[in-house]
């Protein structure tokens, strides 16, 4: 260790200091600059999330996808995350979190364009696996930033307004993605990616500040990556391939079986691993071990649940991507708005009550969607999207306040790391068990709901098309010459087969919703909040 010289002298020695936030000369590193460039990266990511989920219709129409292909597009990319977002959180402790962010701004904005030009599904599906890993080098580095650059007095602060920033980019996803399906193609919703990395990268370059703590690791933990990397693969893909294949099958069970043993393998390594990936020690935090898994209920129920509101607002309601945008801004706009007033309630009172409370509101509003009928008025849908966007935004910023904040420092990026895996592995999982679960129930009601109608019987092959057709609650246009009694009649029976399965994936994610209300009774307010450490 060198003898330390005054920053006079040497204005940036070798090693860390511990200074307050915005101790530096200029703007670079100033916590608020730091916010302000680290929310626009992410807002990147927000951004591209609702916009595909909007675009999803029209890519499945242009490129002849399946609803296999579609999940795929949204399960690829969360599987991307979820396998590498720890891993990324290391490397930001390693590296650097700036080094680390620019890097994934950088892919995350040019795997955008490659998609954009792509003419296929399955370049869209490659590229978006892509994106999901630039992105998780991106996503867990902005918390540690954030973490970093901030006191413990102002981090709730902090996360409420980053909180804040996302549900705004989340609110014009939608519209902006609308207009641009509508009036362009849905090629430009990936396009729309590049200005915006673009302009956080500049920023990032001139004010971002490098921030390690002393204590930072200093080798990897190649074991522990290749285990924890292959137990989150093969449970998220037996996952998704079990509709497929059956869950009974072999091959789901293999995979199973192979994710358990893989999860058991890294708990014994990490154990005795000498820097282990994923400190076990942490887990002795109850308030962070709740918080996890706080957060992948959340996603569970939120994103597994949502992800067919755009096919029932587009196929089943007849909007185009414009109009579902807006019926979506409810959602999204009470997320803008929670958020920051739930970062300061959580600072005053602590973020058990406030995120018990959220969460039983997003059972609530999960619960109420599960009535949508075919012919539900916009006040309703409004009504139930609103509150449950008033319940997600205290959940979002009180979550990753008691996993990041209850971190030591020299975890911040494995912390954040934690904490957007457990939201990306929820959401993945609710895409995937929801969806099962709906085209099971959607498959079962749509015979049922045939023969009441006294419909012909059809041949295999056209009733397995329309019952693909059912589960995204698309009715296929009528033969020519079909009786315009009859064609009503197979409009109402798609529709209310999708309703059916709608309604039944509702209910699980309210339930778990109600499960996960008990989970925050466990949480508290970080304990590791001791000031930055940065380099000046």
């Amino acid at each position: 260790m060198t003898t330390q010289t005054p920053v006079a002298d040497v204005p940036e020695p070798p090693h860390p200091q511990t200074t307050k936030p915005g101790n530096g000369r200029g703007l670079r590193g100033h916590p608020w600059l730091t916010l302000l460039t680290v929310a626009l990266g992410v807002t990147m990511v927000a951004l591209d999330g609702t916009i595909v989920a909007v675009a999803n219709p029209e890519i499945q129409k242009d490129l002849g996808a399946s609803l296999a292909d579609v999940q795929w597009i949204t399960n690829g990319y969360l599987l991307a995350l979820a396998v590498a977002l720890i891993t990324a959180g290391k490397i930001g402790d390693r590296f650097g979190h700036r080094q680390t962010f620019l890097i994934g701004v950088v892919g995350f904005a040019v795997a955008s364009a490659v998609i954009g030009f792509g003419g296929s599904v399955s370049m869209v599906i490659t590229f978006r696996v892509l994106q999901g890993l630039f992105g998780a080098l991106l996503m867990p580095a902005a918390l540690g930033l954030l973490r970093a650059s901030f006191p413990a007095e102002k981090l709730n602060q902090a996360i409420g307004i980053w909180g804040a920033v996302i549900g705004a980019s989340t609110a014009a996803g939608p519209i902006v993605g609308g207009l641009l399906v509508e009036h362009i193609n849905w090629e430009s919703v990936f396009f729309i990616n590049v200005p915006v990395g673009a302009l956080a990268l500049v920023m990032g370059v001139f004010l971002l500040k490098d921030h390690r703590a002393e204590k930072a690791p200093r080798s990897f933990d190649i074991p522990g990556i290749a285990l924890l990397s292959s137990a989150m693969f093969c449970l998220v893909w037996s996952l998704i391939k079990a509709p497929e294949w059956g869950w009974t099958d072999g091959g789901t069970i293999a995979f199973l079986v192979v994710s358990l043993a893989c999860f058991i393998l890294f708990v014994l390594w990490e154990k005795k691993a000498s820097e282990p990936l994923l400190p076990l020690s942490m887990f002795r935090s109850v308030a962070l071990s709740a918080g996890t898994v706080l957060m992948v209920l959340m996603a569970f129920g939120f994103m597994g649940g949502i992800f067919f509101v755009t096919f029932y607002l587009q196929n089943v309601h007849g909007m185009s991507p414009v109009e579902s945008g807006m019926h979506l801004l409810p959602l999204t706009g009470m997320m803008i708005v929670s958020s920051p007033l739930a970062g300061a309630l959580i600072t005053k009172v602590g973020p058990r009550g406030p995120l018990v409370i959220a969460m039983l509101f997003v059972a609530v509003a999960m619960f109420g969607m599960s009535t949508l009928e075919p012919d539900t008025g916009t006040f309703v849908t409004s009504l139930w999207f609103a509150v449950l966007g008033l319940g997600l935004g205290p959940v979002m910023v009180g979550a990753t306040e008691v996993i990041v904040g209850n971190a030591p420092l020299e975890h911040a990026g494995v912390a954040g790391g934690l904490q957007q895996a457990g939201m990306q592995v929820g959401g993945s999982l609710g895409t995937a068990v929801l969806g099962a679960m709906m085209a099971s129930r959607v498959d079962t009601a749509l015979p049922e709901k045939w023969s009441e109608k006294q419909l012909p019987p059809l041949p295999e092959d056209k009733a397995e098309q329309l019952k693909g057709a059912a589960e995204v609650g698309m009715a296929p246009p009528a033969p020519k010459g079909t009786p315009e009694a009859v064609a009503k009649a197979i409009t109402d029976v798609i529709h209310s087969s999708f309703i059916s399965g709608l309604g039944l994936a509702f209910v699980c994610a309210g339930i778990v919703a109600v499960l996960a209300a008990g989970v925050a009774v466990f949480t508290k307010s970080g304990q590791n909040n001791t000031g930055p450490t940065v380099h000046i």
